[in-house]
């Protein structure tokens, strides 16, 4: 390994060990390149860590396996928060992946050729950069009017563990796809709630799940032929009928009301006017990239970076991976990243053979 300025200098550096850091990690044990991984948390597993206690994933354990190694069978057909922490756990450890944990980078600069890493940890140079951040720390909730009026409790889908504290309240669940359902469905059983969606839901019948949607990422259509929903293609927003959903169903709770128009003190608005009292509101309203790191860099545009591929156009020696479609059809999904973190691999290799006339 060089050094640069008394430092050891990386050829590639990971900011993020969620499931795109690793995937890029597991090509990258098929090279020679210098290359660590940085992750803020204390233990494998990612965001995953941080979800619902009652989580599941909403593809059988085949189609929720990283590259080179398929995540063992699983207890029942869809697998738990717990078991896919695990199998991180233990795929990290069967590559036996350079990672550093609890470090947070706080700011990349462009040293020259090379980027300065700053963490909590000290200040790491790389020649190149992978940013495998995700989107879990920047959590997205809708600017809906006076929401700072209401006295009530808000929690963000990356915040709420489970039902127990929300027993006999009146919730309002705002979201219309598979973490609304999922979370709709257990605090349905002690509280009373509503649903609100932006557009009608969309529940894939028992036979149609994550299997067929991630096929997408490969092929528009399943095996030549149309998707269940014909003329249009299955989204990955669409909401897979695990146990819990299956018992919603069952149980009637999934009665979707279009938004309301605004907060008060005790509650909301609705479009007639009318007020309705509420306990508490969980917002499954998605995320945003985390970028906040590579602010200084001045490539980001409305929360994202320009990129071709998961490559940054402004940055060249910076590649995205796991972000979501903008760099890589469902490349934020546990199948999808594979192929982006392959192709990302693919052009580093290609970039450090121009870059010296040796090939890695």
């Amino acid at each position: 390994m060089t050094e640069y300025k008394g430092h050891k200098l990386y050829d590639i550096i990971i900011i993020g060990g969620g499931q795109a850091g690793i995937s890029v990690a597991y090509f990258l044990k098929r090279t020679d390149f210098s290359y660590l991984i940085l992750d803020d948390q204390e233990s494998p597993g990612g965001a995953w860590q941080h979800t619902w206690d009652s989580l599941k994933l909403f593809s059988p354990s085949t189609y929720s396996s990283l590259s080179g190694w398929q995540m063992p069978d699983t207890k029942k057909e869809y697998p738990t928060k717990k078991e896919f922490i695990d199998y991180m756990a233990a795929y990290e450890k069967r590559y036996d992946f350079p990672i550093q944990r609890n470090t947070l980078v706080k700011k990349v600069a462009k040293t020259k050729d090379y980027f300065k890493i700053e963490t909590n940890k000290g200040t790491l140079f790389s020649k190149t950069l992978v940013s495998a951040t995700g989107t879990a720390k920047n959590p997205f909730i809708p600017n809906y009017a006076d929401r700072d009026l209401y006295e009530g409790e808000q929690i963000h889908s990356v915040d709420y563990k489970n039902p127990e504290d929300l027993k006999d309240k009146k919730v309002l669940v705002v979201g219309s796809g598979n973490s609304g359902a999922q979370i709709l469905a257990e605090v349905s059983q002690v509280a009373k709630t509503t649903w609100i969606t932006l557009r009608s839901p969309v529940f894939l019948p028992e036979e149609i799940d994550g299997r067929y949607l991630f096929k997408q990422a490969n092929e528009r259509f399943f095996g030549g032929k149309k998707s269940p929903n014909q003329n249009e293609k299955v989204s990955l927003s669409d909401i897979v009928q695990v146990e819990s959903v299956r018992d919603g169903l069952q149980r009637g709770v999934f009665q979707h009301q279009r938004p309301f128009t605004s907060f008060y003190k005790n509650g909301v608005i609705w479009e007639d006017g009318t007020k309705e009292e509420y306990d508490a509101v969980i917002w499954c309203t998605g995320f945003k990239a985390n970028l906040s790191h590579l602010e200084s860099l001045d490539i980001i545009d409305t929360n994202k970076i320009a990129t071709v591929a998961t490559r940054s156009i402004k940055e060249p020696q910076l590649w995205l991976v796991g972000y979501g479609n903008w760099t890589g059809f469902a490349s934020a999904t546990i199948y999808g990243v594979g192929k982006t973190a392959r192709k990302t691999v693919k052009e580093m290799k290609e970039y450090f053979k121009d870059a010296s006339g040796n090939k890695k």
